[in-house]
């Protein structure tokens, strides 16, 4: 699905991702963890092209983007959920949600299926999404990018001051969708116990450089808390 193959990026002449290679397989989650200023979100721009690479290959379902410009990354099925439950403040949830879909030829059904993945939102239709919660934003960033009907799906820190309950409902969602088929979870995260839950591969990242990796799921905890030496 996605390949990072010797990526090195940064901005300007600082350079702080150093020759990083990922693979997220397909129909699957692959977590990056590590302390911040490890340059995670350095990373995930970088594979949306957010931020160009200075040298290395990315890969997209076997073709190259390298040089390819986000817009067009979208268009051949790339989603990104940036850090900080990010959406339109002074639109409602549902013209937040129109928005994405207006022009797709299954606009409306689209944000129904987001709606089923999130049904709080059903009853947050008409609010503002500046008065949303912040677990509510959260779900309303991943259903909107969900309407673009994405084959990957990039998660900045989706659990980022939100409550337990509805971390557990983002974490059962990410799960059943790639348990369907046809998507993959690239998922920036610092819930050590969430993201190896959801995650069947992960990446420890330190100083912009790969420092670890392995299988995910609960055993791998040790591993990677030794890894972060926490």
């Amino acid at each position: 699905m996605l390949e990072l193959i010797d990526i090195h990026s940064g901005y300007g002449r600082t350079e702080v991702i150093h020759d990083v290679s990922i693979t997220v397989p397909d129909d699957s989650v692959v977590a990056i963890m590590g302390h911040n200023g490890a340059g995670k979100t350095t990373l995930l721009r970088t594979a949306v092209g957010l931020i160009g690479t200075e040298s290395g290959q990315i890969n997209f379902n076997g073709a190259a983007i390298t040089k390819m410009s986000p817009s067009r990354r979208v268009k051949r099925g790339i989603a990104y959920v940036p850090q900080g439950q990010q959406s339109f403040p002074q639109l409602s949830t549902a013209e937040n949600l129109q928005v994405v879909a207006d022009g797709r030829k299954r606009g409306k059904a689209l944000i129904d299926e987001s709606l089923d993945l999130f049904p709080a939102l059903r009853e947050l239709l008409n609010r503002k999404a500046g008065l949303l919660s912040g677990g509510q934003r959260q779900q309303l960033a991943i259903a909107r990018a969900l309407i673009t009907e994405p084959k990957l799906l990039i998660l900045d820190e989706p659990t980022e001051g939100i409550q337990p309950s509805v971390v557990a409902e983002i974490e059962r969602t990410i799960i059943d969708l790639t348990r369907r088929g046809g998507l993959s979870v690239l998922l920036v995260e610092q819930h050590i116990g969430f993201a190896l839950q959801a995650a069947q591969r992960y990446y420890v990242l330190q100083s912009g450089r790969v420092t670890s990796t392995g299988e995910g799921g609960a055993g791998a905890e040790t591993s990677v808390r030794s890894a972060m030496a926490i």
